[in-house]
């Protein structure tokens, strides 16, 4: 159950870092302020610390495929 609360906090997280970058790129369109680039960094971190605890989930069995659509 924790990591599934982990990987939802990261999920929106990412949702926040993207939103809060799209803000700032609207915003510094004039200056030389750097903090989109920043918010693209912080997103590349939580999307690979995100699927590295997606894949870390299914490789122990924590997470499990059960789509009705999954044959097994």
């Amino acid at each position: 159950m924790l990591l599934k609360t982990l990987i939802v906090i990261l999920f929106v997280a990412v949702l926040f870092s993207l939103s809060s970058g799209l803000v700032f790129l609207f915003k510094d369109q004039d200056s030389d302020r750097k903090r989109v680039l920043y918010a693209l960094g912080t997103r590349v971190c939580l999307a690979a610390t995100l699927l590295g605890l997606v894949f870390y989930g299914l490789s122990t069995g924590d997470l499990g495929l059960d789509a009705p659509w999954h044959a097994r």
